[in-house]
């Protein structure tokens, strides 16, 4: 059974939806985009498949969505409103994985290793804003200091896989999971075939929406399990 609880931080009232695991060993708490809620696909799926494999999943909605405001502030504002709610995380005293998807991507990268947490989890990290590629943010892909992992979308205009830093080289990992070692860091990546920066496929795609989110959920819990 789901529950919510208002968190109070310096950008203002947050509010975590948790999904309890069945015996946690750990939790992973997950941010939505700076265009969206939590109410997106791939944190839905992924808030109905870890519970069973004992991971709880925390959806955080970050304090401008709370008050209802349109957009996203700051990135720094981002980040305080991520450690205000930190401590919520971290109070069931197990191991708490950093995730969003887009701008939550980044302020789990930026801030991960600086409030502890074991992880990092990055859904349609956008590698850089569309039509833009030398405005990239690799750098605060390679520095979170910490396991990570990137699904992104085949087709996705903030970044393609075959754009992301070192992937060239890239080690072969499980599945479709690739190993990455750019300059200064290193990663794991999975693409989902077909999909856009929401994960969402074309009709006429070889691969249906169900089928999408099924890999996205399998390579999540196949690398989260590993941290274990």
């Amino acid at each position: 059974m789901t529950k919510s609880e208002i968190v109070s931080t310096e950008a203002g009232d947050a509010r975590i939806t948790w999904h309890p695991g069945k015996k946690p060993w750990a939790v992973l708490a997950l941010g939505h985009g700076a265009g969206g809620g939590i109410e997106a696909r791939d944190l839905v799926a992924l808030a109905e498949a870890l519970p069973a494999h004992g991971v709880s999943v925390a959806l955080v909605e970050q304090p401008w969505r709370v008050a209802g405001k349109k957009l996203a502030p700051a990135p720094k504002t981002l980040d305080a409103g991520w450690r205000g709610i930190w401590p919520a995380l971290a109070k069931p005293g197990l191991p708490v994985i950093a995730g969003g998807r887009s701008a939550g991507a980044r302020v789990a990268c930026r801030t991960g290793a600086e409030l502890g947490a074991a992880a990092v989890l990055a859904l349609s990290f956008p590698l850089h804003p569309p039509g833009r590629p030398e405005r990239s943010r690799a750098e605060e892909l390679l520095g979170t200091g910490l396991p990570t992992l990137v699904v992104q979308g085949g087709n996705d205009p903030f970044g393609r896989p075959e754009e992301f830093p070192g992937i060239e080289a890239a080690r072969p990992g499980h599945g479709r999971a690739r190993v990455v070692r750019g300059d200064g860091g290193e990663y794991t990546l999975v693409e989902v075939p077909h999909g856009d920066h929401g994960f969402a496929v074309a009709k006429r795609a070889p691969v249906g929406q169900d089928e999408t989110l099924a890999l996205i959920t399998a390579e999540v819990t196949t690398w989260a399990t590993s941290l274990r």
